[in-house]
Parts: C-alpha cells; structure tokens; sequence
C-alpha cells in the first residue's frame, strides 16, 4: 500500500471505515484509539508550528511595508470571501426554504450555552498575559498576536541580532515541518478510526435523521458547494490566472484530512506541507497566509451558521425581516471570524447570533443530529478557501506557481 499515492490511501481508508462503523458498530472501540492518536499527534504540533512559521514568515518579508501589502491583501481577501459565503447562504435558505412546513421535534437537550462577551472583549482576549499559557492552550489568536508582534520587533533588530533569530525560528519551522511529514504517514489509519466511530454513532438511525434533516442538508451543502466550485475558482481565475483544477488535485490530502478531522487547525500542516510543495506557493507567504486564515477565515462556518439561524427561524415560524437578515450575515462574518478551528465550534457561534435576534436557543436541538456531519463539509470547504486565498496571493507578489 505505500506504493499508493497518499489521498488514495485516505479515500481507501474512508470507504473502509465506513463500512466497518455500520456493520461492526459493537467494534469501533478496537479502532477508535488510532483517530484519537492521529488528532494528538496533529494537535501537538500546531502551537509550536504557528509560533515558529509566523515568526519565520515575518522575518523573511523584510521590510515593514512589506508585512503592511501581505497582511492588507489576506485580511482583504478573508472578509470579502466570508461575506460572499454568508450572503450565498442566506440567499439559498430563502430560496429553498428547508424550515417551512416541516414536523420536527425537539427531541435533543440544549447542550450550549451562548457566549455573551462582546466583540470589545473578544479583540482584549487576543493579547495574551501568558504566552506560554496560550500556548499550552492552543489559544491561537493570542498565539498569532504574539507571533507577530515577536516578527515585526524582531525584523527591527540590527543584522547582529537579527540573522540568529532568523535562522532560529526558520530552523524550528524546518523541525516542525519534518515532525508533520512523518504524522501524516499515519493520516490513513487515523481517519479509519475517525470515521469509523462517527458512522457508528449514527448507525442506528441513519435512515430517520436524513428523512427529517434532508432538506437542510441539502441547502448546507448545495450552498457550500456552489461557493467552493463556483466562486473561488471565478477569483482564483480572475485574481490569478490561476487553474482550479490543478489546484484542487494539488490540495487533496489536507482537504480530505479536513472533511475527517473536522478541525482546521489540526489540518493546518498539512495544508502547509501541500501548498508549499505541490502548488508552489513559498514559505514566507504559506507561513503567513494560512495560519492566519485557519483562525479568521471560516467561510464554511459562516455559509453554514446563516443556513441554520434561519432555518430553526422558519421551524418556529419566525419571519426574519431583511434589516435581520442582514444583521445575521454581519454577525456571522464577525463572529466565525473568532471561532475555535475545532470540531462543533459552529454550534457555539450559532447561539451567539440567535441570542442577538432574541431567538429561543433550544432551537439548537434541531440540528444536533446531523451537526457532526455538515461540520465535515464546512471545514473542508474553510481549508479550500485558505489555499485559494495563499495562491491568489502567492500570485500577487509576483512568485511563479506549480498551478
């Protein structure tokens, strides 16, 4: 089997696993354990991993004014696809209308709680008081604060000091990149025991939950396909010659490990790793492009928050005027913008908009069923929209791609 291409392995691994979880439900425990392992091993490595690579990708920029175009040209191109996102999600659920007419009962518990801080107190929790704390934690935004303002000090420094922590933090980024490689041998049985207890868990109704969820997941999913096929390869071939195609085969490892994981910052070095060798886009540009887009940029999660929201209104038989509607698309954008790159991370957001429309929160248990599920699609399609955007500007400053 090592002779076979890596994302053949993945599909092969996918199929088996979901064969195995709906026929041998009482076994999934003897694979489970190679799922749990995998994450841990991905999980290990993205602290060190983004500190290191946003550092390092800093540093080789060079010049401030530099740092000033990368960052203007990725924060750009993250809330004008996010908005895209929302606003095609919103447009679907209004057309299709999944909500209307349809015989749900709340047969789930709420299990969330909505989270109340304000966007004020949100952008304070980026600083961290302990870096070493938010990297214990994982706590990436305060990581990717830290990073950067490290870099931007550090590219200030006079050559005496400057070279050794250049050559340091490129060095680490190097190791880290190498300890990557070596997890990702083990990408197709970690994805067998991942896939596995998810088919296992749904197994025994299967048949019920997509006979009363149909519709929704089917608009979730048309919508985010339409995104993902349509309208990021229209900007990758407008904004950067770029063929979509080749991009897509190029990406998919860490697009597979993203629909199996579920979690964008256990796929980030992957994404890495498949960006910078198979597209071509250069590490100082990778380095700061996706890991700051597997936190910010969750244009999935937005697309699939505006559905929901809207479609546990039409359930209830609320009717969401335009001026709220908007209102839904603007606080999803902001608040995907800060949600963890983590399996359900979306349920989360979710509450903290229907608290802003006053809506009951135990609307939540409509979507619990199937909420593992669309979490799969949306995070494949938050990886998708990360390597389109390093590519775009990859292209933009003017580095010559393998797609």
């Amino acid at each position: 089997m090592s002779k076979i291409k890596l994302h053949w392995q993945i599909l092969i691994a996918l199929a088996l696993s979901i064969v195995f979880g709906y026929f041998f439900t009482d076994h999934v425990g003897y694979v489970t354990w190679m799922g749990d392992v995998f994450l841990r091993a991905l999980q290990m490595i993205i602290a060190p991993l983004i500190l290191s690579a946003i550092v390092s990708g800093v540093l080789n920029l060079g010049s401030t004014r530099n740092l000033g175009r990368m960052g203007a040209k990725t924060i750009g191109y993250y809330l004008v696809t996010g908005l895209i996102a929302s606003t095609i999600g919103i447009t679907a659920v209004n057309i299709i209308r999944p909500g209307v007419g349809t015989d749900i009962a709340l047969e789930k518990e709420m299990l969330l709680e909505a989270d109340t801080a304000t966007l004020g107190q949100t952008l304070l929790e980026i600083i961290p008081t302990n870096i070493f704390q938010a990297l214990a934690e994982t706590d990436m935004l305060s990581i990717i604060f830290f990073a950067f303002l490290f870099g931007f000090f550090a590219s200030r420094l006079g050559p005496t000091y400057k070279a050794p922590l250049e050559k340091a933090f490129n060095a680490v980024f190097e190791v880290m990149m190498r300890i990557t490689m070596f997890v990702i041998r083990f990408a197709p049985l970690g994805i067998f025991g991942l896939v596995s207890g998810i088919v296992a868990e749904q197994a025994d109704d299967l048949a019920g939950v997509f006979s009363s969820m149909g519709m929704y997941m089917f608009t979730v999913i048309i919508a985010l396909l339409f995104h993902s096929f349509v309208i990021l390869p229209l900007l990758m071939i407008n904004l950067g010659g770029i063929n979509p195609g080749k991009h897509f085969r190029a990406m998919s490892v860490p697009l597979l490990t993203a629909f199996t994981t579920s979690s964008s910052s256990a796929t980030l070095p992957l994404t890495m790793k498949a960006v910078e060798e198979n597209s071509g886009v250069s590490k100082k540009t990778s380095s700061f492009v996706l890991p700051l887009g597997a936190t910010i940029n969750m244009d999935g999660t937005a697309l699939y928050e505006c559905v929901s929201v809207l479609f546990i209104a039409q359930i209830y038989g609320m009717d969401l005027s335009v001026i709220q509607q908007v209102i839904v698309v603007f606080t999803a954008l902001l608040a995907s913008i800060g949600a963890a790159g983590i399996p359900m991370a979306g349920l989360v957001v979710i509450t903290i908009i229907m608290s802003v429309l006053g809506m009951p929160l135990e609307g939540i248990g409509l979507i619990l069923a199937v909420e593992r599920i669309l979490d799969m699609f949306r995070t494949s399609v938050n990886i998708w929209s990360d390597t389109c955007g390093a590519v775009i500007i990859a292209k933009s400053e003017g580095e010559t791609l393998k797609v």
